[in-house]
């Protein structure tokens, strides 16, 4: 993409900041700008935005125009994480866990297979075809969406209303913190997995990385079973991930690294199952805006991950970013220990 735009590398990796701050500006905005809309009008919506995006991005003729493009595509994803939940709630009540592991799942399963699928694309057909196959399945996934999902009408209160309440929470303010240690954690040593894996065994990252994606797989089902014991999982989680990111920094064989690098996926892909439903309990009337705050949170960890991360591996190397983030998880598993979210 650097090449073929005329940019830098490190200026054609903006297009990937631009998305996680587009999406942590705009997440707790979207409800304000639309209260009373019809949820899956809106996810409609944000999915037709998301094509658009994929699309505009596939034909740009300019760097410019890709970086606007994940702008819009930033918007889209934040929002369908913020409303997803919680149309998901409204249309199978009582089914929160079921909701909340299906839609990490999903996701789960679309990074195990897509990110190996784009990188052979890529190559073989170049990243134009990627980004127009990207919108097609967008479309195809909103087309699903327009078939079989219910009408969700909105919350009474919801919009500036129902944000301002959420924010009087301080249980929920304390919890979103968590969550920002939690994934900042991550996303502090997650760029650079390929880099820790290559220090121990240089020919058997691609694998690894397979096996990192089949953890989350794992992560995410096994958050779904700890949900009924929240305070336990919502705690086990970034303290799994704290004590997983230090034997993979650490790893001084093959297989030690094997263990960190799967509970890595573990641990991770049991964040957003956890902490989605502490969140929703810890206010419980107000789902939607606690729903975008988290999104925000996370949106938030990426992009200041990815400045700390960068700071750190090019100062100290990437045990040193291993064990930043370490530390980060680990002040999120205690503070989860001691917080009660009902």
């Amino acid at each position: 993409m650097a090449a073929d735009l005329g940019v830098s590398e490190g200026t054609a990796g903006l297009a990937v900041a631009a998305t996680a701050i587009a999406g942590a500006v705009t997440a707790p905005s979207i409800a304000v700008v639309l209260p009373r809309t019809d949820r899956r009008l809106v996810l409609i919506g944000l999915l037709a935005a998301a094509a658009v995006s994929d699309l505009a991005v596939a034909l740009a003729p300019a760097f410019v125009v890709v970086l606007l493009s994940r702008l819009v595509l930033g918007v889209a994803i934040a929002g369908y994480w913020s409303f997803a939940f919680g149309a998901g709630v409204q249309a199978m009540p009582g089914r929160e866990r079921l909701v909340s592991t299906s839609l990490s799942v999903g996701v789960s399963v679309a990074t195990i297979v897509a990110i190996p699928l784009a990188s052979v694309g890529a190559d073989t057909a170049g990243w134009r075809v990627v980004f127009g196959v990207a919108a097609g399945v967008t479309v195809v996934s909103l087309g699903f969406l327009v078939a079989v999902f219910p009408a969700v009408p909105a919350h009474p209160s919801a919009g500036l209303v129902m944000m301002r309440s959420a924010l009087r929470n301080p249980l929920l303010i304390a919890g979103l913190v968590m969550i920002v240690l939690a994934a900042l954690g991550n996303f502090v040593a997650y760029p650079y997995i390929r880099l820790a894996i290559m220090r121990v065994t240089p020919g058997d990252s691609a694998w690894l990385l397979l096996a990192w994606g089949f953890g989350g797989l794992l992560g995410n089902l096994a958050a779904g079973v700890l949900a009924t014991r929240l305070r336990l999982a919502s705690a086990v989680a970034p303290l799994l991930l704290s004590a997983s990111l230090a034997v993979t920094g650490y790893a001084v064989g093959v297989p030690m690294l094997v263990v960190g690098v799967v509970c890595w996926g573990i641990a991770f892909s049991m964040i957003p199952v956890a902490t989605q439903l502490w969140v929703a309990r810890a206010e419980r009337e107000h789902t939607e805006s606690a729903m975008s705050l988290q999104v925000t949170a996370f949106q938030t960890a990426i992009t200041m991950g990815a400045a700390v991360g960068g700071s750190v591996v090019d100062g100290h190397g990437v045990a040193a970013a291993l064990t930043v983030g370490a530390v980060c998880a680990a002040l999120s598993g205690i503070g989860f220990a001691v917080l009660r979210p009902s």
